[in-house]
């Protein structure tokens, strides 16, 4: 991705961007740069800019191109006119030296897509089509037909064609695993995870008075003889598994491991929990472990994390009708129902076609992102190159906590393993999400500045003393 180099030959000095091939629109790569500047102090208030022809010349673009990247810097209040005497930075807003939020796992804002149009047009639709009657009254079948058939249109490529009634509507991934913990365990089973799994399965299984063990896992994912030793020592009542671009370790299971887990959970008669909320960003994912094992998993597709988070509306696919109804009944004793309004917006924006085009531009934004992080981070990305983090392996000089704390005292918000642990062991290693930061540039100067952290040892940590 883009960086900024002091060009010594000429006086004053000015900046450049390295433009990258494959970056993007330049005009929007210059603007990043410019922000990135701005954010990591490489460029200050006051400071003087190129005239637009010699930024053009020296990049070798269009004049256009570095007028409509200065137009979107100014549109950030990153630069101010001042007539005759030329463009300069501006002083900063707020939101340049807030903290840079590499914590939250969201899908990054696409580039191209106007949301609020998108949104305005979705409501629209859906208030001149539905009965607004309907939107403001109760739903307890799990979502009504229409939705359902949302969902098995989303679910198409994972499964092909699908039986709707099969499917519940619930309010997010989150309340499906609480439900399926609910509708599928008593007090005091066992819950089978991987070492490393998302944090919101240790806190419903801990409150509902659930017993998670972890199974060991390698670079494929949970390892199947330890599965099987698992299942047969501990009897367990679920297996909870998260097997494309996993969360935190943004593992993608084979589908040959994905084959022996189901054989496995079949032949100890298991029921697998599939929470699959990127498999729609992976870059050609294997078939969900569902396909192998339809009878033995329920599979959950939400779209919170491809598409937006303030649309909580997951779909469950559960395909016997007594898991089913005891599921529903679980559901509607904390969660009644998806708001109507947000499952009609949801579907009408599946039907229209307006939520792949969301997907497809969510997923080309993350993957720009990867390629940034790929840039800066250097030898020590190890990402998929798609999906929504990264899973960075720390130095031995640092620990997770210790670089978490430090990074926060710098502006970086990050989160270590211990917050994915499911025993008392974790990996020295943070999640680092891209998606959060909704702009390029100030994505760029946390992660830059989160370079130069791990480059260096940590020094001694003392609190403020006021």
């Amino acid at each position: 991705m883009s960086q900024l180099k002091t060009i010594q030959d000429v006086h004053p000095p000015i900046w450049l961007p390295r433009l990258a091939v494959h970056g993007g629109p330049r005009f929007l790569q210059i603007a990043d740069a410019l922000q990135a500047a701005v954010v990591d102090g490489s460029l200050k208030p006051g400071d003087r800019l190129p005239p637009q022809r010699q930024l053009a010349a020296r990049l070798e673009v269009d004049l256009t191109t570095v007028t409509r990247a200065y137009d979107e810097a100014r549109r950030r209040n990153l630069l101010e006119g001042r007539g005759a005497r030329g463009t300069y930075v501006a002083a900063p807003k707020v939101e340049l030296t807030s903290v840079l939020d590499l914590s939250m796992n969201t899908p990054p804002p696409p580039d191209g897509v106007d949301f609020d149009d998108m949104l305005k047009q979705g409501l629209s639709q859906v208030l001149m089509s539905a009965d607004n009657a309907l939107l403001m009254t109760y739903h307890l079948g799990g979502g009504s037909d229409s939705d359902r058939k949302a969902g098995a249109r989303w679910l198409e490529p994972m499964f092909g064609h699908l039986d709707s009634r099969q499917l519940v509507v619930c309010p997010g991934a989150q309340a499906a695993i609480a439900a399926l913990i609910l509708a599928l365990t008593e007090p005091g089973d066992v819950i089978l995870a991987e070492p490393m799994a998302y944090p919101g399965l240790r806190a419903a299984a801990t409150h509902f008075g659930r017993h998670i063990i972890a199974v060991e896992a390698d670079e494929q994912g949970m390892v199947p003889g330890m599965f099987e030793q698992a299942c047969r020592r501990y009897k367990p009542a679920l297996v909870y598994l998260n097997p494309t671009l996993q969360n935190p370790t943004a593992i993608t299971m084979p589908q040959r491991r994905r084959q022996e887990l189901a054989a496995i959970a079949k032949r100890c008669n298991v029921r697998i929990v599939e929470d699959d909320p990127y498999w729609l960003l992976a870059d050609g994912p294997p078939p969900p472990i569902a396909t192998f094992a339809p009878e033995q998993v329920v599979y959950i597709s939400t779209l919170s994390k491809c598409l937006t988070p303030g649309l909580r509306v997951a779909f469950v696919l559960v395909r016997d009708p007594n898991e089913r109804e005891r599921f529903l009944a679980a559901l509607r004793s904390f969660a009644l129902m998806v708001a109507p309004l947000s499952a009609a917006l949801a579907t009408q924006w599946i039907l229209d076609g307006s939520a792949q085009g969301l997907l497809e531009g969510v997923r080309k934004e993350a993957r720009l992102r990867h390629g940034m992080a790929r840039d800066i981070l250097a030898g020590r990305y190890s990402g998929a190159g798609d999906g929504l983090h990264v899973w960075l392996a720390l130095p031995a000089y640092w620990n997770s906590s210790q670089l978490a704390r430090a990074a926060e005292s710098e502006g970086i918000a990050v989160t270590p393993a211990e917050a994915f642990a499911t025993n008392s062991g974790s990996l020295n290693a943070i999640r680092i999400s891209l998606g959060s930061i909704k702009d390029r540039g100030r994505l760029q100067a946390g992660l830059q500045r989160l370079s130069r952290l791990l480059a260096r040892r940590p020094g001694p940590f003392s609190a403020a003393v006021v």
